[in-house]
């Protein structure tokens, strides 16, 4: 990684820490949380697709069912995306499908598969029984943001299932999750639950689709890369998840292998921290941690969360977005407290991270909020950081209306977008690196949008 885009990486990275500072204060208590109108009131979109502040537009980038560049289809159920800089002043963005093997789930080889000739099926990690590969996988759209349009987008990564988070690496490739354990079957030919590097290009190319078995087989979300020792944390996406760190053997190399281990809680061995039945865990309380190495990641039993809290470690409610920043790093449990709102978790690293000596100075992790108000936000899920330091937030609740929200640093909540066209979460907010575009996906109407406007300065 070169020195510009190590601090690009570091100044987003810390921007985390922030918006996080004044969410903590609005929910800690929440009759101080207000929402305000930073951008000005949503206005109904004509369209009756995102409404939006005033002075602020949108452009429908990507469409489920779209002809790419190389002669493939948009696949369905667009996820997580992160954007890269690109040649020439271009954004990379790479965007996951959380598609399953059914036929409502749109592949990119088309009905019928009848585009299977355009590509090269040797390539995806799983070409199926009967002539039926995997729908899943990642898409990268090659954007200009000076003039909005997109100049070619193609399948990057093809043959995988259920496609949902993941994160970028500070040497510029996405890792995708599969959120799937899914078995060998009469239409499925390989094990799924992996997570799989796509290295953000500017040029149509599929890339050879190769799992990191490392990083073990489970229910994986999303992941936070520290940039200096390359150490990955992973979230799982199940109501008795773990969370989890991968400590790899070469830096920049997470092909070469390595330890997964599993957070445990210092003096307090498979404890419960959901909170759904009992406060066991205030909000600011910090507790010591250490890791424990997992043993059989590759878990062909789907039991790599049940022995590791047998053994001791912590439990957390439905982990999703996670990220990385100098003040520590962000954990999402979805339906964690008691309301089954959501916590935000911080995670501070020990100064002897993956040594042995970190046993001397633990890592720490402390509640950072549990909101129980979903009229606060309502069961966060994908986040990003705005290049002004607020949060962006995409709801995930049950909610008839899903709202793309900010939060400024002293946790005042402000709408950005309303969905207008159906109840579908919002998937996948980033940034483009000139500042200028939010780029997100309406998941299941299958959109990419790219939206500009009078955003806050810095």
């Amino acid at each position: 990684m070169n020195q510009l885009d190590r601090r690009a990486f570091l100044h987003a990275a810390s921007a985390v820490s922030v918006g996080f500072l004044g969410l903590r204060h609005a929910t800690a208590a929440t009759t101080s949380a207000r929402a305000t109108g930073l951008l000005g009131p949503l206005k109904s979109d004509p369209r009756g697709i995102l409404d939006l502040p005033d002075g602020f537009n949108y452009r429908i980038i990507s469409r489920t069912g779209d002809r790419m560049s190389d002669g493939l289809i948009v696949p369905g159920v667009p996820d997580g995306m992160a954007a890269f800089p690109g040649p020439n002043g271009l954004t990379l963005l790479v965007r996951n499908h959380e598609c399953s093997t059914d036929p409502r789930y749109r592949s990119p080889l088309g009905d019928s598969y009848s585009l299977k000739n355009r590509t090269d099926l040797s390539k995806f990690f799983d070409q199926g029984f009967r002539n039926t590969p995997a729908h899943g996988g990642t898409t990268t759209i090659v954007y200009d943001t000076r003039t909005g349009q997109v100049k070619r987008e193609f399948l990057s990564l093809g043959g995988t299932l259920r496609n949902c988070a993941g994160g970028p690496t500070p040497w510029g490739s996405w890792l995708t999750c599969e959120e799937t354990v899914q078995k060998p079957d009469s239409i499925h030919e390989q094990e799924h639950g992996w997570v799989f590097e796509v290295p953000a290009t500017a040029e149509v190319k599929l890339h050879q689709a190769e799992p990191l078995y490392d990083m073990g087989r489970f229910n994986h979300e999303a992941v936070a890369v520290e940039p200096t020792f390359g150490i990955v944390y992973l979230t799982e996406d199940r109501g008795d998840g773990l969370l989890y760190r991968f400590i790899p053997n070469e830096v920049g190399k997470l092909n070469k292998g390595g330890r997964l281990q599993m957070l445990v809680i210092i003096d307090q061995p498979g404890v419960d921290t959901r909170n759904h039945d009992q406060q066991r865990f205030e909000i600011g309380a910090t507790v010591p941690v250490r890791w424990m190495d997992c043993e059989n990641v590759r878990a062909p039993d789907d039991d790599l969360r049940k022995r590791g809290a047998a053994a001791g470690a912590a439990v957390f409610a439905r982990g999703e977005g996670i990220a990385w920043s100098e003040d520590g790093i962000y954990i999402v449990c979805t339906s964690g407290g008691r309301a089954k709102r959501g916590q935000v978790w911080r995670y501070r690293p020990s100064p002897s991270e993956g040594t042995p000596d970190e046993a001397n100075k633990p890592a720490t992790l402390e509640l950072f909020i549990e909101p129980n108000d979903s009229s606060i936000v309502d069961m966060p899920d994908n986040c990003a950081i705005a290049p002004w330091g607020d949060v962006i937030l995409c709801e995930d609740g049950p909610g008839p209306d899903s709202f793309l929200l900010g939060v400024t640093p002293k946790g005042d909540v402000y709408r950005i977008g309303r969905n207008a066209i159906s109840a579908s979460e919002f998937a996948g907010s980033t940034f483009s690196p000139d500042g200028s575009t939010l780029f997100v996906n309406i998941q299941k109407d299958g959109l990419t949008l790219a939206i500009e406007g009078p955003w806050p300065k810095s």
